[in-house]
């Protein structure tokens, strides 16, 4: 009869691609259950770090803002920049002050440095450039998309000037009004010049592909990649703030549809180029149906990113969700009995020797046997693991402290 303490490996590169003994996955997404804790970033770090140097991974894929990662980007591969004001500037959501964070950074240029270009590691964001309670202004990726195109394309067919360009965008201040997440009234995502601009996106958009040969032979590949983000982009953003300005209750599941799709979009083209580790909150990445209750908005369920790229890529897509054991600065108590994570916190140290390990999860699933108990969190920003069966394993790690 197999035990838990039988299925427990080491939580690194060999055992996880284990798990996937015909090929490995193009997309190995990791859903982490709470964002900014040290010890998760350090397993993430440690994780990709390995997985590039024992088997070719060369991208990695985190949850902020794509058009920021760029400049990130920029420095792994070319050192341009400070490092300090790249984190700062690169990485939305203020984590460029996490330390893991600039250390994933500093140890991925150290790596670039003196390697030629077809082997460098490379840094992507996927979120849109999206808060919590804003969205950006479509003018950096729409004038971006429209310079390059008048540069290396044919300037007589771009849908508009970049004078009218300028005008209809407006002072940014219209766009990034931060009244608008709870007041409809206030966007400005379905006036005059919004509808406008968003037909100009979408023939920008449409330039990218026809005119994608020129652009490759006159600026290069990445280039052109740079390009068809700066185009989706634009586009999701006027459809964001098309949606914010809707007075329905359709407004907030279309606005978690957007996002999400941004990131599935942006996931499916790094995928093109090469195998990525995707890490994320676990909302964004499962497979399944994903669910949140927010503002007043009860039991909201939506396909977050990582259930679209299943959709799309199949067994090409991998999925490990996070559990953790307790929070201590967060008051998450040991886990109860009966639950998944509750199991895996009972384990001896001997077994979980750094306190963390991988286990198979449909081979998990089979001895706990008939349905876990779902743990109930005593903080927000923790998300118990409820999907057993949607993922290929779970990384386990027994304390945690929130960033």
């Amino acid at each position: 009869m197999t035990r838990l303490t039988d299925l427990v490996r080491p939580a690194d590169p060999t055992s996880v691609l284990e798990l996937f003994p015909v090929d490995p996955p193009r997309v190995l997404a990791v859903g982490e259950p709470t964002h900014r804790s040290p010890e998760l970033l350090t397993l993430r770090n440690d994780l990709f770090r390995r997985l590039v140097e024992q088997d070719g991974y060369r991208t990695i894929a985190l949850e902020t803002d794509c058009l920021a990662g760029l400049l990130v980007d920029e420095h792994v591969t070319t050192g341009a920049g400070d490092l300090d004001d790249v984190v700062a500037r690169g990485l939305s959501h203020d984590w460029g002050t996490l330390p893991g964070n600039r250390d994933l950074v500093r140890w991925m240029r150290a790596f670039n440095a003196g390697r030629p270009a077809h082997d460098h590691v490379r840094f992507a964001g996927v979120d849109g450039p999206l808060e919590i309670e804003a969205a950006a202004s479509p003018r950096d990726p729409l004038t971006a998309v429209h310079a390059a195109l008048a540069a290396h394309g044919d300037a007589r067919v771009l849908p508009c000037t970049a004078e009218e360009l300028d005008r209809l965008l407006g002072a940014d201040e219209e766009w990034t009004e931060p009244a608008a997440m709870f007041d409809p009234a206030r966007s400005i995502g379905r006036s005059p010049r919004a509808r406008e601009l968003r037909r100009i996106a979408d023939d920008l958009a449409a330039l990218v592909d026809a005119e994608g040969p020129g652009l490759v032979a006159a600026a290069g590949d990445d280039a052109w990649h740079t390009a068809h983000l700066q185009a989706r982009t634009a586009v999701a953003l006027l459809r964001y703030h098309s949606w914010m300005a809707e007075p329905s209750d359709a407004r907030m599941p279309w606005l978690l549809r957007v996002r999400d799709t941004v990131m599935a979009d942006n996931l499916l083209a790094l995928a093109e180029r090469g195998p990525v580790l995707a890490w994320a909150h676990t909302s964004h990445l499962r497979r399944g149906a994903s669910h949140m209750t927010m503002w007043g908005h009860d039991r909201l369920r939506w396909f977050g990113a990582g259930a679209q790229v299943a959709t799309r890529l199949g067994s090409r897509y991998g999925y490990l969700a996070v559990a953790v054991g307790t929070v201590a600065n967060q008051d998450v108590a040991p886990p109860a009995a009966g639950t998944v994570e509750g199991a895996l916190h009972a384990l001896p140290d001997r077994v979980l020797p750094d306190g963390r390990g991988l286990v198979d999860a449909r081979r998990l699933a089979d001895v706990l046997g008939s349905a876990p108990v779902p743990r109930e969190s005593s903080w927000f920003g923790y998300a118990p693991l409820d999907h057993l069966a949607e993922a290929d394993g779970v990384l386990f790690v027994r304390d945690v402290t929130a960033g």
